[in-house]
Parts: structure tokens; C-alpha cells; sequence
């Protein structure tokens, strides 16, 4: 008995996150081992050489180990990364490390006249989609599980007023974390406290609530989001929620208040927060670089005869160019222009981009209707990406008269310039997460800006990959482009 209450037994195992590594470490293991035993079964029924076993089961359990020195060194796998990105942040950069350094390994011991160049490539390429492919289902099993109630830390938050909860709600929604489930909001001051739903959180209650939810097992996690508490009233909190079993953690001013992300970083022994940074830089930016116009020469080589019957068809049906022209801002908010297939008439365009195209618009063409569905007129913008002006993925350039009800774009959404930090995309983030098409209201428009800051921050080249293979999905489903 405590304070006249009865306790309760906890009739629930407490299974969070920290699981993840573990499981993390023994998905890549037995990457490495399937794909040691399946390229032994390839390479015997389609060559049946003779190789030396001793040598190249060898050189693969360096490799393992050589790679899991590598992820563990950069603490890759100590938690999820938002939307996905622990899927390939690093993974490519690794591998390519591990492969390296396993081959000098196998030169140095005079043995790389012995090891057999089909072997290697046939295990390579089948490990690393392995490392991939495993990744995604792995991620899925989490998600089941979480939902099956089997893993997941159980977060309430606890929060100043409504605005600064929803605020951090709809963060932690644009992260789409599997492991995370959030099981509502509270707040102890009974004059501050609106009760009801933010969303599709339900109010929890006060300290008593809260802890009587930590002892019945149903909460793991508190995230105090208080911008501008004082010391002491932070110190009482904290004490009086240190009487439950379960993780407290502060959200920082700085994240609510100055941006969407910032690091820690070092100067010597001194912790600081970089709330600002050029991204996409050095190596990462040659990456891209390289990424984006080889991926936009396979594109128009493949494409070709596509866009010749898209020329022919706007030819056909109206008068005036094949060609759309429109200025747009670019990279360092810079002037570019867009190329794209003409889809309206020549007497109706605008220019400026001022007037929005809305769902039945009057002045697209019949072969606009199509191609702007299918987003076919955007396939001239691969010239774009070839002249060094545009990305395949990144944030959707503007016009530069665009406006979201009233307000010109960068008037109305806070930090609208950030997305300019970076090149513009002919697809993003944004668009695969159903903020493509007629964006009408200033909610939508922060959600497309909150997206794109997301993905600059969280760039890697599989992100990228990732987010094409999605809008090639989209063009098929999504019902929000016209």
C-alpha cells in the first residue's frame, strides 16, 4: 500500500527500442551468412570451378567483421532514424570501406592471385542487397510488432500549452519512427489545461495520471516539452515523475522553438548546438552530383521515344511551343529557368505562376490533362539536371509569384527559405508523403515546407532512390495530381 492506493502488479513486459540494436547487429550477420551460402550454391551450378573454400570464407568473415567494426565504431546501430533513412544512411559508405579494407587485407597476404573474381562479384552484389532488402523488412517487423503491443516505447507528452504539444506532435509524426507509439498529452496546471483531443491524442491527465500509468506498465517514456520553464519547476517535475519506472527525457528549447533539427557538436571538450549548417557538402555533394546527372542521361536515353510522342501529341492538339518556360528559384534562392511540356494553351498561360492550377481547370489541354497526371511534363526538367541546375530529388522548386491563399509562399510559411539551402528536385519528399498537386491552404503549405527540410537534413543517396521508386508508385495511385 502507497498513499491509501493499492499497487497493481505490472502485467507487462517493458520491451523498448534499445532492442533494435541488437536486432540490427544480428540482421547484418545473418546477411552475411546467407549470402556466403548462396553465392557457394550460384557459383557451383552455374560455373563449378574449383575455388578454395578456406580462402574465401576467410576473406568474408574479415569483410564481417571489418564492416561491423565500421557501423559500430559510428554507432550506427544505436536507435531508428526517422522516416526510414536508417535504411541506407551509411550502409553504401560502409560496405565500400569493408570491401576495401578486406582486399588489402587479402593483398597483403599474397593471396589475391587465389581469390576468384566471379565469387567475389556474385557474393558482393547478393550481400548488399541482402543489407538492404533485410533492412525494410526488418523495419516492418517493427512496425507489426509495435502494433501487436510485443515492442515499442509507449511516449506521453507532457506540455506548456496546446500549441507547443502540437507543435511537437507534428514533428514526431513527419519522423514516422516504427517504434515509437505516442499515447497521448498531459499537463498538471488545472487553469492551462484544455482537455479534449489534439488530433488523435487523447488528453492523459496530470502527475497522478501519469504515474499511475508508469506502475500499470502502460508507459514508458515521458518527453517534457516546456520551452520556457523555470529551473525549479523542472527540478519538481522531474522529482515527482522519478517515482515512476520510466524514461524521462527534456525537449530542448532550441528544437521547438529556433528549428526543426539541430546536432551536438564538439569545440574540444565543449558541447554546443549547430542549429545551422550548409548541407549536402564535400564528399556527400559530389555524390549527388554524380548520382543526379548519370541517373538524367539514363533517363532521357531510355525515355527518348516517350518524349517524342509527348512532342508530337502537343504539336497535334494546339498551337504554340512544345516547350513551357517559367522562372523558378533555385539553389541560394538564384533564378532558374524550368523547362516542362507546354500542357496549357498558349493564350491562357501564366507566367508568373501566380494562379494556381485547380482540379478542372479550364485552361489545360486534353494532352496536358494526361501528361500533367502522369507528370510527363515534367521530363524535360532532366535537362535541367543535366545543365547542373536541378536535382532529381530535393525540394520542389516555385515560381516565383506563387501564393498560398493571400500570402506569396515565403510570406506566409516561416523558414520557407531554408528549402533554397539545397538544388531543387523534380520530385521530393513532400510529394511522396501526399503533398503533391493544388497545395490551397497555408497548413498544407507548412506540412510541404516541413518536409523538405526534413529530407535536406537527412539526406543520403538511398533516401533518394527510395523517394524515386516512390513517386513512380505515386504516379499510378495519387489522385492529387491534375
Amino acid at each position: 500500500m502507497s498513499n491509501g492506493k493499492p499497487q497493481h502488479r505490472n502485467k507487462y513486459v517493458r520491451f523498448t527500442s534499445n532492442v533494435l540494436r541488437s536486432g540490427g547487429i544480428i540482421n547484418d550477420a545473418i546477411c552475411f551468412l546467407a549470402a556466403y551460402l548462396l553465392t557457394v550454391l550460384v557459383y557451383k551450378a552455374w560455373y563449378g570451378y574449383y575455388y578454395d573454400v578456406r580462402l574465401h570464407s576467410t576473406a568474408v568473415i574479415v569483410m564481417a567483421i571489418n564492416f561491423f567494426l565500421i557501423r559500430i565504431s559510428r554507432d550506427a546501430y544505436s536507435a531508428f532514424r526517422g522516416q526510414g533513412d536508417d535504411l541506407g544512411s551509411g550502409t553504401f559508405i560502409d560496405f565500400l570501406v569493408a570491401v576495401t579494407l578486406t582486399g588489402f587485407t587479402v593483398l597483403q597476404f599474397g593471396e589475391i592471385g587465389d581469390l576468384s573474381r566471379r565469387f567475389t562479384l556474385i557474393f558482393l552484389t547478393i550481400c548488399f542487397v541482402l543489407l538492404i532488402f533485410t533492412r525494410l523488412a526488418f523495419r516492418r517487423i517493427v512496425w507489426i510488432s509495435m502494433r501487436q503491443g510485443i515492442i515499442g516505447q509507449r511516449v506521453a507528452i507532457y506540455g506548456a500549452d496546446r500549441d507547443v504539444t502540437s507543435r511537437l506532435l507534428e514533428l514526431l509524426e513527419i519522423e514516422r519512427l516504427p517504434h515509437i507509439n505516442i499515447i497521448g498529452f498531459a499537463d498538471d496546471r488545472k487553469t492551462r489545461v484544455e482537455t479534449g483531443m489534439i488530433g488523435r491524442f487523447p488528453y492523459l491527465g496530470g502527475f497522478e495520471e501519469l504515474l499511475e500509468l508508469a506502475r500499470r506498465g502502460m508507459l514508458d517514456q515521458l518527453i517534457v516539452a516546456l520551452p520556457l520553464v523555470k529551473q525549479e519547476r523542472l527540478d519538481r517535475i522531474i522529482e515527482e515523475l522519478s517515482r515512476g519506472a520510466i524514461d524521462i527525457c527534456i525537449m530542448p528549447r532550441e528544437f521547438l522553438v529556433l528549428r526543426d533539427r539541430y546536432r551536438v557538436n564538439y569545440i574540444g571538450s565543449l558541447p554546443v548546438l549547430s542549429v545551422w549548417q550548409q548541407p549536402v557538402r564535400d564528399f556527400d555533394g559530389i555524390l549527388k552530383e554524380i548520382q543526379d546527372r548519370s541517373l538524367a542521361l539514363l533517363g532521357l536515353i531510355a525515355l527518348s521515344p516517350l518524349l517524342l510522342a509527348t512532342c508530337l501529341a502537343i504539336k497535334l492538339e494546339s498551337r504554340g511551343p512544345i516547350l513551357f518556360r517559367q522562372k523558378r528559384l533555385g539553389f541560394n534562392n538564384l533564378e532558374i529557368e524550368v523547362l516542362k511540356f507546354r500542357s496549357m494553351y498558349t493564350d491562357r498561360q501564366d507566367e508568373s505562376g501566380e494562379e494556381r492550377t485547380r482540379k478542372g481547370d479550364t485552361r489545360v489541354t486534353r494532352v496536358g490533362r494526361l501528361i500533367r497526371r502522369t507528370s510527363i511534363d515534367e521530363l524535360q526538367q532532366l535537362w535541367n539536371v543535366l545543365r547542373g541546375e536541378m536535382s532529381l530529388v530535393g525540394p520542389r522548386p516555385h515560381a516565383l509569384a506563387m501564393k498560398v491563399g493571400d500570402a506569396y509562399y515565403h510570406d506566409a510559411v516561416r523558414g520557407y527559405g531554408a528549402r533554397h539551402r539545397v538544388k531543387p528536385g523534380i520530385t521530393g519528399l513532400a510529394q511522396v508523403r501526399g503533398l503533391r498537386g493544388e497545395i490551397d491552404t497555408i497548413e498544407r503549405a507548412k506540412q510541404r515546407v516541413e518536409y523538405d527540410i526534413y529530407y535536406i537534413e537527412n539526406w543520403s543517396p538511398l533516401l533518394d532512390m527510395r523517394i524515386i521508386l516512390e513517386t513512380l508508385f505515386k504516379l499510378v495511385w495519387d489522385r492529387n495530381a491534375y
